[in-house]
């Protein structure tokens, strides 16, 4: 079914993909050293033909309270197989490049000791050196898609957004259209979504400025002219509808970049999930509806089948003359269920 488990010390990876197949897939609970740790992913083919979405869910991550999750979008030609090689190799390039920075900078560092030299802790500090990993990583990435020489990514690539959790801290890397979205409760009893990441389409204003600066060209076409897409500086080709991606080496001269736009969040008593999901479902629902979906579920384990189903029953009811895009959630549960 596309689902592969293994385990390593304490921690869990679980990862989602179709393959040929229109397979659906959940990501069971793991419950390690007594505490209980919700991750899940589902993934659903569309009619477009081969699944290009990838999802990862790796539990005890860096941490025992630490946790990898991650959406992959593929598209073009060889989009599939990009996605997937990003979902399998990021993981780990992320925690190698982030322990090889704690490595480098505990020589001589005590700028965090007290004076009776316990720590003071410095999420700030934290932050910096998980963002210089994840800046790193992704370059890393990028340029080891580049060198696979049976695998043409001229015109095919990948969007990734990543969640790492380490304790009540939540690192977030966005590339492309892809989004997170965290559900908070509120005074309401409510849940309200709030987003994680800014979807870097060619339309966003800083993006497309980049793009140009690089002699690309930012362009809708006529038939769908809420859809800007970049373009070579004299062909019209290929139309890419984002504005960071892995791969697309085509368009890396002309402002396509696998810099990922990373910020920080510190978990709250309020903070519920997180919802990471490929842009086949933010098409269709809005945030607002999915954390709905999510807070609605029977289940933690049924919450990101549950919101894959109203996306693609979405699609069918809005767009019924168009083909269905895939749809991949991942669910990131942050409370402990009482």
């Amino acid at each position: 079914m596309g689902i592969c488990i293994s385990s390593a010390s304490s921690s869990e990876i679980h990862q989602a993909d179709d393959g040929l197949e229109n397979f659906m897939h959940v990501q069971e609970n793991i419950v390690s050293h007594g505490i209980e740790k919700l991750g899940f992913l589902y993934s659903k083919e569309g009619s477009k033909g081969v699944n290009q979405d990838a999802a990862v869910v790796h539990l005890g991550y860096g941490v025992e309270r630490g946790a990898f999750c991650g959406v992959f979008d593929g598209h073009g030609k060889n989009g599939h197989i990009v996605s997937r090689t990003v979902r399998n190799r990021l993981p780990s390039l992320l925690l190698n490049q982030k322990n090889a920075l704690e490595k480098m900078n505990s020589v001589g560092d005590h700028s965090n000791e007290k004076a009776d030299g316990g720590l003071v802790p410095l999420p700030s500090e934290s932050f910096h050196k998980w963002k210089e990993a994840c800046v790193g990583a992704f370059k890393v990435m990028d340029k080891e898609i580049k060198l696979q020489e049976s695998l043409d990514c001229s015109c095919s690539g990948t969007t990734a957004v990543v969640v790492v959790r380490q304790g009540e801290d939540l690192v977030i890397a966005n590339l492309g259209d892809s989004r997170a979205v965290l559900g908070r409760t509120n005074d309401q009893k409510g849940i309200a979504p709030v987003q994680l990441t800014t979807d870097l389409k060619p339309g966003v204003p800083s993006e497309a400025k980049r793009i140009r600066k690089c002699n690309g060209r930012v362009l809708a076409l006529k038939e769908e002219p809420h859809v800007h897409r970049v373009w070579l500086p004299h062909e019209d080709s290929p139309g890419l509808a984002m504005s960071r991606a892995f791969g697309d080496f085509l368009l890396k001269k002309h402002g396509i970049i696998a810099l990922p736009d990373i910020s920080y969040h510190r978990v709250t008593s309020k903070d519920q999930f997180v919802v990471l999901a490929s842009d086949g479902v933010w098409d269709v629902l809005s945030n607002k509806e999915v954390v709905s979906i999510v807070s609605a579920a029977d289940s933690e384990k049924a919450a990101a089948k549950a919101v894959v189903e109203a996306a693609t029953a979405a699609w069918k009811r809005k767009f019924t003359s168009s083909k269905v895009d895939d749809c991949t959630v991942v669910c990131l549960f942050l409370q402990t269920r009482k």
